[in-house]
């Protein structure tokens, strides 16, 4: 009887077996860049890196994680990407601000896939705005007209944003009258693409023809009246929405309190106040900072120090409002105070905004050592460059120090017995000089204040 025959031994260089179907897995559930390395090691070593799905998931994840050469490599190693691919790779550039290099990828679409869906332009649409190119907008424009694929809505919406916000209201409104149908998207970009470029008149007609209206378009008019110092209109423009049973968001309370602050009317900012908290509004950064704002500049201080007081978390804004309203009323030391305590808080550096703020503290209250020692810190500290209100606050600051010098030599003028009436002209005619010094000779002054 023959013996039977070995069975031939396992091939150990064989690869464990790994389908698509478990890469898609271990995609969905990654979580960090280097897993991601790690899953994509795998796909390459099990030749599935021209697997159009995977590649897909691949390059949405890198730009998630902010890793958009890495998905440009996933992209690059595709033998053939199909429209939607080359779509994808578009917008994860584009969002990733990188508008020219998805510019740079359509230019390359059009020379070697010359294949477009209505996606293909909106994405492109978007990367030109972005990149400030109305120019290059205009000619995708006419491209997605020769290729028929203008009469998709998102694509119309979209140019009509670029054309709106680059400055170009009449192409705006000209793409806005030819679409043959309009959604909501299509009316608010248009009433907000008016507003934006100051044709009140022009968005007041657009808002009355609208065949609906959403809390976004009733909160784009309410701010146009807004900016354009309209607040008594704006009150009523509220009232109608609330008549018509439109719930307001935040950002349109926010414009009610900055309506409330050009009326000077403390009343009408806390019956906002107390709408918003009766409403189940959250007092966070962005409202809170805008109640803070309207009550300094209404005259209640004690109730802004009272909302930043009872803010969970602060934003940069929310920290400069505070210390400018502390500082405007005169309260100068509590507004340094509250300045350390923000440098001393995590996630939260001064900018030039809040060094104005503590400069003009410094110079309301006539506080000239500390406002040099901040001004100096500001520069060399925090690398901030002066702008035109800090140089402002300083001037303000050195002329006080010199009134103090002219009243010190006026005492001591009267001390020695010496002619009054000659050193009252004599102080005249040296304030009419030094309020012509140079930057230098301020600073020269201030030196030698701070020294003694």
């Amino acid at each position: 009887m023959a013996a039977p025959s070995p069975s031939p031994p396992p091939n150990l260089l064989s690869p464990p077996h790994f389908r698509p179907e478990k890469a898609y897995f271990f995609l969905r559930t990654c979580s960090n860049f280097p897993q991601l390395k790690q899953i994509h090691a795998k796909i390459i070593r099990h030749d599935l890196a021209n697997d159009q799905l995977l590649a897909r998931h691949l390059i949405t994840l890198s730009s998630s994680f902010g890793e958009t050469r890495y998905a440009s490599l996933v992209f690059r190693q595709l033998h053939s990407p199909s429209t939607f691919t080359w779509n994808l790779m578009i917008r994860s550039l584009s969002v990733n601000n990188k508008p020219r290099e998805a510019l740079l990828l359509f230019v390359l679409m059009l020379t070697i896939h010359s294949q477009f869906d209505k996606f293909t332009f909106p994405f492109v649409i978007k990367a030109c705005l972005a990149d400030s190119s109305p120019r290059l907008g205009t000619q995708v424009h006419g491209l997605a007209i020769t290729t028929g694929l203008f009469s998709d809505v998102f694509l119309q919406n979209t140019l009509m944003d670029l054309y709106f916000k680059c400055g170009r209201p009449d192409c705006g409104r000209k793409v806005f009258d030819e679409m043959p149908g309009r959604n909501i998207v299509s009316w608010t970009t248009m009433l907000n693409g008016l507003v934006s470029n100051d044709r009140l008149d022009d968005a007041e007609i657009v808002f009355g023809q609208m065949p609906t209206r959403n809390v976004v378009s009733w909160t784009a008019m309410i701010a146009a009246y807004v900016k354009n110092r309209r607040p008594d209109e704006a009150f009523q423009l509220f009232r109608r929405m609330q008549v018509d049973d439109v719930e307001p968001n935040e950002f349109t309370l926010v414009s009610m309190l900055q309506a409330s602050t050009q009326l000077g009317s403390l009343s009408m900012g806390r019956w906002v106040h107390d709408y918003a908290h009766k409403n189940g509004f959250l007092l966070d950064c962005f409202l809170g900072t805008a109640l803070i704002d309207m009550y300094s500049k209404c005259g209640s201080l004690e109730d802004a120090r009272r909302v930043f007081d009872v803010m969970e978390s602060k934003s940069l804004a929310t920290w400069n409002s505070m210390i400018t309203s502390l500082g405007v009323h005169g309260l100068g030391d509590e507004a340094l105070s509250l300045f350390g305590e923000m440098e001393g808080e995590e996630g939260v550096e001064p900018d030039a905004i809040s060094f104005v703020g503590v400069l003009s503290a410094c110079a309301n209250t006539g506080n000239v050592k500390e406002g040099l020692r901040y001004f100096l810190r500001m520069i060399y500290v925090y690398g901030i460059t002066p702008i035109e209100e800090h140089n402002a606050c300083m001037i303000q600051l050195l002329e006080k120090a010199l009134e103090v010098n002219r009243v010190s030599s006026y005492v001591d003028s009267m001390d020695s017995d010496s002619n009054i009436s000659t050193s009252f002209e004599v102080e005249s005619t040296d304030r009419a000089n030094e309020r012509h010094e140079s930057w230098n000779q301020h600073q020269i002054t201030f030196s030698k204040w701070d020294a003694s």
